[in-house]
């Protein structure tokens, strides 16, 4: 088979970190490649050079056989190469073909070929199994939606090789299932796909051969046939990781989290969360799960305090919080993590100091007549990078240019240090490493032993199971079973997130 991709001694500095450290290995025609590592350890660095977004310092890039400056993206386009990002690059105000079109419009008659355009992304959602609506805004699509928008943008640039930086960081399992069918579609037609995840069920999956980079250098380039989760995770991480279910003491504490028959509605008026009622009491772990579109999304943000409920209420350490009132509800004793960390969870602008700063800029340990102690913030902000391994030059790092998973421990430290007595996590290993997933869920648990409240809203089902002690399962808007983290399993839970429960009922 030959070589779509080579990768001859590939080193890139930025300053004086060495994220990528004479890389070499080569991609098959035709193949899925995955490459693995933790959070910064130079993947997305790698395929940013690959892409031309940055330059290397040294080494040479083989295109089926060819050496190529990839002197800009244009560059890489021309050869076959696009790159679906973590973090995606849509613009919500225009439609799916809008945006699959944005700079390479079709004209006639000197106006934008609106119908053309529309029928060439039909034509392409059916060759390639990308089901999506050409005329439809991207603000009302779904993630799982939105990433198909972003593969049909490089397959209608003529992408052979479709770079995918962490596809099913925001999917759930059962749309990440579906992407797996699609990429396997796409090398039978004879492309080839490199593909960057921290989520090695789907690697051992999907994959052909495994890559995997540590400290920005390749450990080993193998076949995935014969390989095992444990000996992926010993190179990446040069040690064991314990996933299993965390031993805990019962904790008796009283309720500090109360959702009383909570309703909603999304912008067109349809109920999204339907008599939801939940009580997380101090020192619990009160796990959610359900496939995306069920809920989830709407009570994170009425118990956080960003939207107001149609009917129902939120009560924080036994005090009802005013809806639609973030500021109050943080007021009351409450922080998030949100599950979209580029939009709610940090300003990339802005340093990792300045990110572990915001709430606490009025705290007299921080400031002194209203102005910024810069030097105790730059102590604390180091004192958090340590413990929670955010991979950065230091507390002056500007949180844009890390990667998305130091990103997320950012927001995680900033959050977790606060001491609150309620917690509301949604989404916390959402595009992290193994070894960082393992870190975090200690995490999580000390706070649980120091007595807070935390209502856990995953998109996994092992996480809920490793860490919550009761697990609610939404479905439709509503509550379709509980479960105890003691005795739960994935086929339960799965049964419930189907809707196994209510259907039941409506049966009877």
């Amino acid at each position: 088979m030959t070589l779509a991709i080579e990768l001859r001694n590939i080193s890139k500095r930025f300053g004086s970190v060495r994220a990528n450290r004479r890389i070499s290995f080569g991609v098959k025609t035709g193949s899925i490649h995955a490459l693995v590592g933790e959070n910064g350890a130079g993947k997305t660095t790698l395929m940013n050079v690959l892409f031309g977004l940055y330059q290397p310092d040294e080494g040479e890039i083989l295109i089926n056989g060819e050496s190529v400056v990839m002197a800009t993206p244009r560059t890489a386009i021309s050869c076959g190469i696009g790159m679906v990002h973590q973090h995606f690059k849509l613009v919500p105000s225009l439609t799916v073909a809008e945006n699959i079109f944005l700079g390479m419009e079709k004209i006639r008659n000197g106006l934008i070929d609106t119908r053309a355009q529309e029928a060439e992304v039909a034509e392409l959602s059916q060759r390639f199994g990308l089901a999506v609506d050409p005329a439809k805004k991207v603000a009302d699509l779904s993630v799982g939606a939105e990433q198909r928008v972003e593969i049909l943008k490089v397959l209608a640039r003529g992408a052979k090789t479709v770079i995918l930086d962490e596809p099913t960081a925001v999917l759930t399992p059962q749309e990440a299932r579906e992407l797996f069918t699609i990429l396997r579609g796409f090398t039978a037609q004879g492309m080839t796909i490199i593909f960057i995840s921290h989520h090695l069920d789907e690697v051992m999956e999907v994959s052909n051969t495994v890559t995997v980079i540590r400290d920005g250098a390749v450990i080993d380039t193998v076949s995935r046939e014969g390989l095992t989760e444990d000996d992926l995770v010993r190179m990446m991480v040069g040690r064991e990781v314990n996933f299993s279910r965390r031993p805990r003491t019962p904790n008796e504490g009283k309720s500090a989290l109360r959702v009383s028959r909570v309703c909603a509605r999304d912008g067109r008026g349809v109920p999204t969360l339907r008599d939801v009622s939940l009580d997380v009491g101090a020192g619990e772990i009160v796990g959610v799960i359900g496939v995306d579109g069920n809920g989830q999304t709407e009570l994170a943000e009425i118990v956080a305090g960003l939207r107001e409920p149609s009917h129902g209420m939120v009560e924080i350490a036994g005090t009802a919080a005013p809806s639609g009132d973030p500021g109050a509800a943080r007021d009351l004793g409450l922080v998030h993590v949100p599950a979209d960390r580029v939009r709610r969870g940090v300003d990339g602008s802005s340093t990792i100091a300045s990110n572990i700063l915001m709430g606490r800029q009025y705290d007299p340990e921080y400031t002194s007549a209203g102005i910024v102690l810069w030097s105790r913030v730059r102590a604390a902000a180091a004192a958090l990078i340590e413990r929670f391994d955010i991979r950065s030059s230091g507390p002056d790092q500007v949180v844009g240019k890390l990667s998305g998973g130091n990103m997320q421990k950012v927001v995680l430290a900033r959050e977790f240090s606060h001491g609150a007595p309620v917690l509301l996590v949604d989404q916390p290993t959402r595009g992290v490493d193994i070894g960082a997933m393992e870190r975090i869920h200690d995490e999580i648990m000390e706070q649980r032993d120091r007595g807070a409240a935390i209502l856990l809203i995953s998109a996994q089902i092992d996480e809920v199971i490793t860490l919550a002690d009761r697990i609610l399962v939404l479905f439709a808007g509503r509550i379709a079973g509980e479960v105890s983290g003691d005795t739960a399993n994935e086929d339960e839970i799965g049964r419930l997130m189907a809707g196994g429960s209510l259907i039941a009922e409506v049966a009877a």
